[in-house]
C-alpha cells in the first residue's frame, strides 16, 4: 500500500504539542478502553469500571468511554449520566459472505434498546451490511477497530480490508499493532477520505496513553470534527519495550492484585501465554507456600525482562505483515 501518506502526518503528533492544543481548548478521549465488564480483562479493583472512571478524571480525559466485548455492564455499574461518559461497546460481527472474518466495531452515544438491536443483528443475522445500515440510520457514532487484526481462530482475510474500510467513517491507530499496521491503516484513511483515531485498546488499565484530539463541546461534535479530518492523534506503536513492560504488568496484576479476588479461578482471555500464568498462580501448590508463589512471579518477570517472548512475538506479526502487503498489492494489482 506504500508509505504514509505526506498530508498526513501533521495528523500525528508528539505529547508536548498536544498539551499546547488542549490549552487552546481541544479535547482528548481514549476511544477504546475495557473493565473488569469484558470476558479478557482480569478481574481485579484497578480494572472495575469505577476505578477506570476515576483515572479517567484525573487524567483529564474530555469524554470518557468504556468498549467492553459485546456488554453494556459498565454502564449498569456507573449508570449513564455520569460526567464525560459516553456509552460505548466493541461489537463483534461474523460476517462470512461478505466480509469473510470477524470484525471489531466500536460504537457510541446509543440506547439500550439500540444495543440490544445491533447485538441481534450481528449475533443472528451475521450480516456486517445490516449492522453499518442501522449505524448511519441511528446516526451513532462508530469506528473499524485495528482493521489488519484477525481472530486467531478465523482465517485471516487481508484483501478484503480495503473494501470493508469504505464503509466505515473513522478507522483505528492501535497502541497494540505494529507500527507497519498503523501506517497500512493510515493509508487507507487517507484513500479514502476517512477519520483516524489513535486508542489503547488497553486490557490492563493503562488508559489515556494515546489519545486522539479534536474540538467539540460535546462528543457528537467531537466525533464529528474526527470524521472530517479536523482531529490530531498522539500515537504510539507495538515495539519490544512496550511488549515486556505490558507482560510484566500482567504478571503484576495475576500473581500481586488478584490474589483477593475468587472469581480469577475460572477467568480465562484466550491467549495461551496469559491463560498459562493464571493457572500457575491458582494452583495449590503456589496458594500454600507464599514463598513459591514469589519465586515464580520472580522467575517469569525474569523471562520477560530477557525479551524474548517479545521478540518472538514481533518476529511472527512482521511476517504476517508481509503476506498482508502481498494480498492488498495483488487485489491493487487485478
Amino acid at each position: 500500500m506504500g508509505r504514509r501518506p505526506k498530508n498526513y502526518e501533521e495528523k500525528l503528533i508528539a505529547p508536548e504539542r498536544a498539551a499546547e492544543l488542549i490549552e487552546e481548548g481541544w479535547k482528548r478521549a481514549d476511544l477504546h478502553v475495557h473493565t473488569t465488564c469484558s470476558f479478557d480483562v482480569l478481574p481485579v479493583k484497578d480494572l472495575h469500571p469505577e476505578s477506570l472512571y476515576e483515572k479517567a478524571l484525573k487524567l483529564g480525559m474530555d469524554y470518557i468511554t468504556f468498549t467492553d466485548h459485546d456488554t453494556l455492564e459498565a454502564y449498569e455499574i456507573l449508570g449513564w449520566d455520569r460526567e464525560k461518559l459516553v456509552p460505548g461497546v466493541e461489537m463483534s460481527v461474523h460476517d462470512p459472505e461478505f466480509a469473510g472474518h470477524s470484525l471489531h466495531i466500536n460504537v457510541f452515544e446509543f440506547d439500550r434498546e439500540e444495543f440490544l438491536e445491533l447485538r441481534e443483528i450481528a449475533e443472528i443475522e451475521h450480516d456486517l451490511k445490516s449492522f453499518i445500515k442501522y449505524l448511519n440510520r441511528h446516526k451513532l457514532p462508530f469506528i473499524y477497530n485495528h482493521p489488519f487484526w484477525f481472530e486467531f481462530h478465523h482465517e485471516p482475510n487481508p484483501s478484503a480490508v480495503p473494501r470493508l474500510a469504505r464503509l466505515f467513517p473513522v478507522l483505528e491507530y492501535n497502541m497494540h499493532e505494529l507500527k507497519q499496521k498503523n501506517e497500512l491503516t493510515i493509508t487507507l484513511a487517507e484513500k479514502f477520505g476517512k477519520g483516524i483515531v489513535a486508542t489503547t485498546d488497553t486490557h490492563s488499565g493503562r488508559i489515556g496513553k494515546v489519545c486522539t484530539l479534536a474540538k467539540g463541546d460535546d462528543f457528537k461534535e467531537f466525533f464529528g470534527n474526527i470524521k472530517k479530518g479536523k482531529s490530531y492523534i498522539v500515537p504510539e506503536n507495538l515495539t519490544r519495550e512496550l511488549l515486556i513492560d505490558e507482560m510484566n504488568t500482567w504478571i503484576d496484576l495475576i500473581f500481586e492484585k488478584s490474589q483477593k479476588s475468587s472469581d480469577i479461578k475460572g477467568y480465562l482471555t484466550g491467549i495461551k501465554s496469559l491463560d498459562t500464568m493464571v493457572r500457575i498462580s491458582r494452583s495449590t501448590l503456589l496458594n500454600c507456600f507464599p514463598g513459591l508463589n514469589r519465586t515464580t512471579m520472580s522467575l517469569l518477570y525474569m523471562i520477560s525482562n530477557t525479551g524474548l517472548p517479545a521478540s518472538f512475538y514481533l518476529y511472527s506479526e512482521k511476517s504476517f505483515v508481509k503476506e498482508i502487503e502481498k494480498q492488498i498489492e495483488i487485489k491493487k494489482q487485478k
